[in-house]
């Protein structure tokens, strides 16, 4: 059998603060025994007919300033609905700036006070099976969640207001969706706890029998 398809998206050329670039070279070796990775920046492989071949998409778009098109909306949430795994990576939420992607990642970003180090809750899901509480040097991101989307939390960090979430999961349609927070830059993707989430969101949005 062939090995499974993922797309990363994200921005080489033109990132305001998150370049794609050794990103994708990590997430190729933490996914490497399950799926066949393949990077680009081009918006357009959010269309209908080019993402229709991937089991998973992971959006690490830094959209700040820009909204992907219509088109490209119509695309991704045709996609999961019809059964695709979607896993939002820290400032891929720049893509909830369209309301319909919002309510497909279940939320949107309010901002975020300097970077820190933060102790990071684990909750109980398939997800973070086997996972233990950890610290690790991130931006605290702040979300207003949807209110419509029946979400799962599974990680929450502690800050001044609380316990925060800092990740995710629903079901959208017969797909699956997952926003995760750490992602600020590569170190972030060298710890050990961050490799073992990506790893098992992966497994369950694009429903890879363990």
């Amino acid at each position: 059998m062939d090995k499974r398809k993922c797309l990363l998206l994200g921005d080489y050329t033109h990132p305001r603060f998150h370049p794609l670039q050794g990103v994708d070279l990590q997430i190729g070796e933490i996914l490497g025994e399950l799926l066949t990775v393949q990077c680009s920046e081009n918006k357009k492989l959010l269309l209908s007919e080019h993402l229709s071949g991937y089991d998973l998409c992971i959006a690490y778009n830094e959209l700040w300033n820009e909204t992907v098109s219509p088109q490209q909306t119509a695309g991704l949430l045709s996609y999961v609905s019809g059964g695709g795994g979607l896993i939002v990576l820290h400032n891929g939420i720049s893509l909830a700036k369209r309301y319909e992607l919002a309510q497909l990642i279940g939320g949107k970003f309010t901002g975020h006070p300097p970077y820190t180090t933060l102790k990071f809750n684990v909750l109980e899901h398939d997800i973070t099976e086997g996972m233990a509480d950890f610290e690790l040097d991130e931006e605290p991101y702040g979300f207003e969640f949807d209110p419509f989307t029946e979400k799962t939390v599974l990680l929450e960090y502690e800050s001044e207001q609380g316990r925060q979430p800092a990740a995710w999961c629903h079901s959208y349609g017969q797909g699956r969706v997952v926003y995760l927070m750490p992602g600020h830059h590569e170190p972030t993707f060298r710890h050990p706890a961050v490799r073992q989430l990506i790893l098992q969101a992966a497994t369950w949005a694009a429903r890879i029998p363990r």
